[in-house]
């Protein structure tokens, strides 16, 4: 008899077109899933940027509790900052121990600022509660100057020394902020009120070499670039507050001394050309050093709105700034009580400015 044949089974696997098809749901359904994740990281990262920021808002408490003062602005570009006289009450006091605040932290010209080698080593540390993660630029910036390099850990938020408006923004004499060169502000001095004055805000910093751009022509955006506005103003302090016009696109906006008064940045800035990077040996970008006083790095004024399309312009030691972030549709800032608001890109300026001044009498309503 004959062996019965076995049937032959057929094996089915996929088709082409099924398996193009799987890949296809797959490959939606990651564009559906992707924006989401990445909402929830930046969520994440605001979250933390804001009790950052709140540690540093009471970090300023205690430091004026324990000195019946907020912290000094400092001298003009030698002096430590802000910034480096909080460490102790951000956890930071070992740090704080490698300082000495009796001594000169940096030294050098305009063209030219470097570190006192005896706080080199420190200077370069990167602190986590001064960095916002939502920012990309590298935690270090690396400066060279007359051929040495130095490292300096960065800087995500700077004290606010006023409005800017008027002569509000020369702080080598008292203006309507929170600090200036030499300040003693103390809380009973914020008589607009601390849930209506704004100490601190983030920034966006600084990176890369200097550039030149045509007229009119900006970097990327958010910019991580200051615009030189310096050209038709003299550097000198007079004997009134002020910034003295010399001539150039600056003299269109000045008070009876000559000082320039609330200018139309949206007219002068596209007449300057030189970008400050983060590379600058002089330290002119914005948030290069937690340890450096220079009000282009370390401080700010609330001039204009939070992430202008106008850029930050630096006018020597001093200049026209914003708050500035990753953050969609705002950044975020510290008050004088120890509240942190988001504020939108569309607050409206004057109400803005007035956030910003801790004595200008202004009505501040709703933010």
């Amino acid at each position: 008899m004959m062996p019965q044949a076995i049937p032959h089974r057929r094996m089915r696997g996929f088709t082409l077109i099924e398996l193009l098809v799987v890949i296809a749901i797959i490959a939606i359904l990651i564009a559906l899933l992707l924006p989401a994740v990445q909402q929830a990281r930046e969520a994440a990262r605001r979250t933390q940027c804001k009790n950052n920021l709140k540690q540093l808002a009471l970090a300023m408490h205690n430091y004026e509790s324990t000195y019946s003062t907020f912290p000094p602005g400092g001298s003009q570009d030698t002096d430590f900052s802000v910034q480096a006289r909080l460490l102790p009450y951000v956890e930071q006091a070992s740090l704080q121990n490698l300082l000495d605040f009796d001594q000169t932290a940096f030294t050098g010209g305009f063209s030219g600022k470097v570190p006192n080698p005896l706080f080199a080593t420190a200077f370069a540390e990167a602190i986590p509660v001064f960095l916002c993660t939502s920012d990309p630029a590298p935690s270090q910036t690396e400066v060279t100057v007359a051929g040495n390099s130095y490292t300096y850990g960065g800087l995500s938020y700077l004290l606010s020394y006023g409005s800017g408006k008027g002569t509000n923004n020369d702080l080598r004499w008292r203006t309507d902020g929170a600090v200036y060169i030499h300040s003693s502000v103390r809380f009973r001095d914020f008589t607009d009120g601390t849930s209506n004055s704004v100490i601190m805000s983030e920034t966006v910093r600084s990176v890369g070499d200097d550039l030149t751009l045509p007229a009119g022509t900006t970097p990327r955006f958010p910019y991580e670039f200051t615009l030189n506005g310096s050209s038709g103003l003299s550097p000198g302090m007079n004997t009134v507050p002020g910034v003295l016009s010399t001539g150039g696109v600056w003299g269109a906006w000045t008070n009876s001394a000559g000082m320039v008064f609330n200018p139309n940045l949206n007219v002068a800035w596209p007449t300057f050309t030189g970008w400050r990077g983060g590379s600058s040996p002089a330290i002119r970008g914005r948030g290069i050093s937690w340890a450096f006083s220079g009000a282009i790095n370390s401080l700010t004024n609330g001039y204009t709105t939070p992430n202008s399309r106008i850029p930050d312009v630096v006018t020597h030691w001093t200049g026209y700034f914003a708050p500035r972030s990753y953050h969609v549709g705002g950044a975020q800032v510290a008050l004088g009580d120890g509240a942190v608001r988001f504020l939108s890109d569309s607050i409206d300026g004057d109400l803005h400015r007035g956030l910003h001044s801790i004595s200008g009498g202004e009505v501040i309503g709703e933010f």
